[in-house]
């Protein structure tokens, strides 16, 4: 549904969504989970000729512009982790392939899926199709959606960035944040030294 209204709009076209799940631990339930999810379609005129695409290259270009934006407003910077990586790479996947759609579904399952046990999570989502540089369009956009940059700067120390492409040249970027509690029990033990 997502698709068909951002593609009627112009070729290039990035379409976002973000999700928060907070006060979460893998293995209890909680009902002070807050899930939102919010769609930002932004269209923009020009197209690019097709371009190669290689979702590693993409993966690490979201977690690079990712840290330095953390960096120059202060923040620590987020651990790339190949577990949740692994988990964002098969949303994605599973979104280019029509298997689910653009979408956060199965947000809490994908979490719960990661072998870390965290305190809070979150996930940026992201489409695109038609720009030469999809990964800094789907950042682009997301730093200027208030509801992603909750994410982007939230108090989060790990991260996975997984990116799918389809047969459309459609580009599907899910990036989770997680805050594990190892973390905070390190982070505890630096400041009573």
């Amino acid at each position: 549904m997502f698709r068909q209204t951002a593609f009627g709009i112009a070729l290039s076209t990035l379409v976002l969504a973000s999700a928060l799940l907070s006060n979460s631990i893998v293995g209890q339930t909680s009902t002070k989970k807050s899930e939102y999810s919010k769609v930002l379609s932004m269209s923009s005129p020009r197209v690019t000729s097709p371009v190669t695409i290689k979702p590693t290259d993409l993966e690490k270009s979201v977690f690079d512009q990712i840290n330095r934006y953390r960096a120059s407003k202060g923040l620590p910077k987020l651990s790339l982790n190949g577990k949740i990586s692994q988990q964002a790479r098969i949303h994605s996947q599973n979104m280019a392939r029509g298997k689910v759609p653009f979408s956060h579904q199965g947000f809490v399952r994908r979490v719960g899926a990661i072998p870390i046990r965290y305190r809070s999570a979150g996930e940026n989502v992201a489409f695109n199709l038609g720009y030469s540089d999809p990964a800094q369009e789907a950042v682009t956009g997301w730093l200027h959606s208030p509801d992603h940059l909750v994410n982007i700067k939230g108090n989060y120390n790990m991260t996975g960035i997984g990116v799918a492409t389809n047969s459309e040249g459609e580009v599907y970027l899910t990036q989770i944040f997680l805050r594990s509690n190892r973390y905070q029990r390190l982070s505890a033990h630096k400041k009573r030294r």
